[in-house]
């Protein structure tokens, strides 16, 4: 995806392709960030502060600063990779920032420029982290999140009481993606192959992989997922005012929390 130019690559085509390689897992993944922003705007208004949480190359900052105008956004995520590529399409967009920050590390969110937020905003990223410290880390969004504002996270939240509708809808979606992989579209190892060979990405690739360990051969350290019924009960002993699944698909869900 480079220019042509020394020194230079195509930002946008980078944005552009993690999204063509989210979607392929996740074919309902832009009605879930429709619904999301949707709820922004009648909770917090259509001038949010907004933290996109595990943030990758920036998609939810990207959505929300293309439909609110006034915006602002902190990115914080830990993928010196995919935080490369957000730096470099958001480089000349004053309303979006980002850190770099583990949300492992208690202390994450004194890397924070703000105290407090309208929204927090994640999506298809937390379960990366066991149960625990996706608790833990409820607990701290709860200070993070102003009173009034809202935290919301779309993922992969089967419902454990419906194991053979869960095993339908598995495989009805591997033969769907298997079609389309044969159609020749990228699937996650192929994605971070390309990241690898770009010689501008080669260098946090690299650190990437020594982080989170090497993509193309399996590096998800979690399998550890919860129902939304799960998420809402947690959200609520986290000390959020309210909270339930605002949109689901048959296997993911959307659950918003307000504090």
């Amino acid at each position: 995806m480079a220019t042509g130019t020394t020194g230079r690559t195509d930002w946008r085509a980078w944005q552009d392709s993690w999204d063509r390689q989210q979607q392929w897992y996740l074919p309902d993944r832009e009605e879930r960030f429709r619904v999301m922003l949707d709820m922004v705007e009648a909770l917090v208004g259509p001038e949010p502060r907004v933290l996109d949480l595990a943030c990758g190359t920036g998609s939810i900052s990207d959505r929300v600063l293309r439909r609110f105008p006034n915006a602002r956004t902190t990115g914080v995520d830990l993928d010196p990779a995919l935080l490369t590529v957000a730096r470099g399409h958001f480089a000349d967009e004053q309303r979006a920032e980002f850190v770099t920050a583990d949300l492992n590390d208690p202390d994450w969110r004194a890397r924070l420029p703000h105290r407090e937020y309208d929204a927090v905003l994640t999506a298809t990223a937390l379960h990366w982290l066991r149960t625990e410290v996706l608790r833990d880390l409820y607990g701290q969004l709860a200070g993070v999140v102003r009173e009034g504002g809202v935290f919301m996270n779309a993922d992969h939240m089967p419902d454990e009481d419906t194991p053979r509708l869960n095993e339908a809808v598995q495989a009805h979606d591997r033969a769907r993606r298997d079609r389309e992989k044969a159609a020749g579209v990228q699937d996650w190892g192929d994605w971070w192959s390309t990241v690898a060979a770009e010689p501008l990405l080669a260098e946090p690739a690299a650190e990437r992989f020594r982080i989170f360990g090497d993509p193309r051969t399996g590096d998800h350290h979690s399998d550890q997922v919860q129902s939304p019924k799960w998420h809402a009960r947690t959200l609520r002993e986290a000390g959020f005012a309210e909270a339930r699944p605002v949109w689901s698909s048959p296997s993911d869900a959307l659950v918003l929390a307000l504090r």
